[in-house]
């Protein structure tokens, strides 16, 4: 079996989608031409500068781990592995460069997890590079100076969640261990590595797994917010894919085939960030009709609503006859406090998240936040028991791969 046949098909569909995308490739582009006036090896002379390589005689344990990795996943790139100095359990894998690939693991990381939990991280990171996932520079296109149309930024961001879990198969599938691979992802989660204090049962975890992705009202109701927003997550959704990947014929025999491997990982994603915007239960209504009124209060405050705004809102509901020339901006921002209000009480905070996240779309829509902007936002914030942090954070759009 090779690597591209455990991907994700979501995963690779929306990647072969993005890359025809006129933004995408204008960025591209440019990031191709600036790199062409720059030196080669800029790279791996920051990583000579900042960590410390480790050759095979230095660590070949380590090695002998890459080897399977590089074997199990089919490539051909040579590798470096690098480590640096952090009390944090962090990986990365770079884009390759003078045809070497650099994989950089954190010194806790290396002295805390076992062989196995290390061979799920080290497959997880070449998972990666395997499926040329720096190809899209999710980084340039959320961080640049223009902002990306809401439609690429919600494509973007569901991309990503969807490459993480083609990596995380790619982990597993070299790791062959799901206790291993569940424990690390706990390790990842709990910070706990001592076996004296806590004794890790994967029957347990799974089973916290399954009370967590419960849906016993609303997709997603309930769902950590770590799980939503952070760049580098502990996911229980994750976990729960995984589950499902273990269970298919790709790595059991009679298991699950790769199509309905496929359609219960899109439904177990589908929890992850539920169609607020076309979705008839009360809590999906509450959030369109705070996203609503909260929008438009964000777009009027400063200079009236201008076409960029007018094109991002719009893109949330391409496919509904909202016509948003007949909505009232004095009207709706007197109204927002009762809208908050009311999300507040049919919604978790995990959902109101998502809400402000995309308000924090329209307010990027002109390239720039303004102070008025900033406002409004920080009231919904506020309103939602949401730290305004996370409004500055979702503004600088960090949700990348790792």
């Amino acid at each position: 079996m090779k690597a591209d046949d455990i991907r994700s098909s979501s995963d690779l569909k929306l990647f072969e989608s993005l890359l025809q995308n006129s933004d995408v490739k204008r960025v591209k582009a440019h990031i191709e031409r600036q790199e062409e006036k720059r030196a080669g090896g800029q790279t791996r002379r920051h990583l000579l500068a900042t960590s410390v390589r480790l050759s095979r005689n230095m660590a070949p344990a380590l090695h002998d781990m890459a080897d399977h990795c590089v074997d199990r996943l089919g490539i051909e790139t040579p590798l470096e592995l690098y480590a640096f100095s952090s009390p944090q359990f962090n990986a990365a894998c770079f884009k390759p460069e003078d045809g070497r690939v650099f994989i950089m693991f954190s010194s806790s990381l290396l002295e805390a997890f076992s062989d196995k939990e290390l061979l799920f991280v080290m497959g997880h990171e070449l998972g990666h590079h395997v499926y040329q996932h720096h190809d899209i520079p999710i980084g340039y296109l959320l961080r640049g100076k223009q902002p990306p149309p809401a439609a690429l930024a919600l494509d973007l961001f569901a991309w990503s969640r969807y490459a993480e879990v083609s990596a995380d198969r790619a982990g597993a599938y070299c790791a062959e261990d799901l206790h291993s691979v569940a424990r690390a992802l706990f390790r990842l989660a709990s910070g706990v590595t001592s076996e004296r204090v806590v004794q890790f049962d994967l029957d347990e975890f799974l089973l916290q797994v399954d009370d967590m992705v419960a849906v016993d009202a609303e997709p997603g109701q309930g769902a950590p917010m770590q799980d939503w927003f952070s760049t580098h997550p502990f996911s229980p959704l994750r976990v729960k894919a995984l589950q499902e990947f273990y269970r298919s014929e790709l790595m059991t025999a009679g298991g699950t085939n790769k199509r309905a491997l496929e359609i219960n990982v899109e439904d177990v994603m589908q929890l992850m960030e539920p169609d607020y915007i076309k979705g008839k239960t009360d809590s999906n209504k509450a959030m369109r009709r705070l996203f609503i009124a909260g929008a438009i209060a964000i777009a009027h405050v400063y200079n009236g609503i201008s076409e960029q705004e007018r094109a991002t809102f719009k893109s949330f509901f391409k496919d509904d006859d909202l016509d948003i020339d007949k909505l009232d901006p004095d009207r709706l921002r007197d109204v927002l406090p009762k809208r908050v209000a009311a999300t507040v009480a049919l919604t978790s905070k995990s959902q109101r998240m998502q809400v402000l996240r995309d308000l924090c779309l329209i307010a990027q829509a002109e390239g720039k936040v303004v102070e008025p902007e900033l406002s409004v936002l920080r009231e919904i914030a506020e309103g939602l028991d949401v730290p305004f942090s996370f409004v500055l954070q979702s503004l600088e759009l960090a949700e990348l791969l790792d």
